[in-house]
Formats: structure tokens, sequence, C-alpha cells
């Protein structure tokens, strides 16, 4: 199977680098989310056709492992292709999106120099315009339709992400969840031999 590594919000694929080589892979692909959606618009619903496009070009089956607004893709197209995800990983996940959390994120967004934005492809008006279409997602009444054997991860510092992780957990029913000790909201970053060590784990035992 395929792994198709996902980053989240600004992030770039290179934040993948010393996990994927942790676990001692080659059959990988890591989108650049930002280079998805150049020409068009940036909001979910542009970035979530043209991932979906993306991942449809592979023959194989896939592992989906991503974190954050990688993760919220993921579980999306996992809800609707179910027969093309073979794994599921998901690192710091929401299914009903938090729009408190969201608006004081596109408020503190509002404040930020264009030039912090530079480095990670989606301009300052990208970000705000992605926040605000992400708004009303849920897919609470869709996640039984999850059937491959499946992750859920989350930092242990990751307080704004734990009582997703663990509802998403409940309802899958083949899934299993995990807190990474020590680690915050980009385990990926923070503790990328441990989390290459819990996937390998979970691909051998999922098998």
């Amino acid at each position: 199977m395929r792994y198709i590594f996902i980053h989240g919000l600004g992030q770039t694929p290179a934040t993948w680098d010393k996990t994927i080589s942790a676990l001692g892979i080659d059959n990988f692909v890591c989108p650049n989310l930002p280079a998805l959606v150049h020409n068009t618009d940036k909001t979910y619903q542009s970035l979530y056709s043209a991932f979906s496009t993306y991942c449809d070009s592979f023959n194989d089956k896939m592992i989906l492992c991503g974190l954050s607004l990688g993760a919220v893709l993921a579980l999306n197209y996992a809800v609707d292709n179910a027969e093309k995800v073979g794994r599921l990983i998901l690192i710091a996940p929401q299914y009903k999106m938090p729009k408190g959390m969201l608006r004081f994120q596109n408020f503190i967004f509002r404040f930020m120099p264009k030039s912090m934005f530079d480095e990670i492809g989606f301009a300052k008006n990208d970000y705000i315009s992605l926040c605000k279409s992400m708004m009303n997602l849920d897919f609470g009444d869709s996640l039984n339709r999850i059937t491959c054997p499946t992750l859920i991860l989350h930092g242990e510092k990751d307080n704004a992400n734990k009582k997703a992780a663990a509802e998403i957990a409940d309802i899958i029913k083949a899934a299993e969840l995990q807190v990474v000790s020590g680690a915050g909201h980009e385990v990926n970053t923070d503790a990328p031999e441990r989390l290459a060590g819990i996937i390998n784990t979970f691909i051998d035992t999922a098998e």
C-alpha cells in the first residue's frame, strides 16, 4: 500500500521528513497542499476537491496519514472513499470544526505580518479564507462509513484536540487511540522517531 502523508496548516511536506526516514519506507508521497490549489480559490472545498483528485490518481490502496488540517482531509477522503483506504492514521484530528477556535485563529492571523506566511505556501488572506470556509464542516454522521484499521493520535500537550480524538476513536469501530507523551500539537516535528515507531507497530498489527 502507498503511504500518503498530509501536512497541517502552517507546515510543509518537509515536516514529515524525519518521521518518514525513521519509518524506513520508500512507497510514499507528501502532497504540497498550497500547490494543489495554486490556481483556484483558497477554500476547504477547493482544497478537498484537489486533494481527492490527487488521491484518485493512484491505483493502489493507500495508507492516509494526516496531521491537523491533513487529518481532516484524510478523514473526509476515507468517509467518501472507504474502499480505497487500507489504513487511516489521524493525528490531532477534528470531525466537527470548533468554530470558536477557528474564529480566534483568524483574529490572530489578521494581526500577523504577511512575511510570516512566506515560507509555508498559503498567503495571509489564504489562511483566513481557508479557516473561515471550514467552520461548518461536520463528519459526525459519516464516521461509521470508515471500516479500515484506524489509528488516532494526539500529543500529550495538545489540549485542543484531545476530546475530538477520543470521540472519533469511540465512533470508528476499528480505531485505537494513543497519546504521544511530551508532544504538543505537531507530533511529526515534536516526536518524529516515536511517531514512526507507533505507526510501524500499528501497520504490523493491523495486517
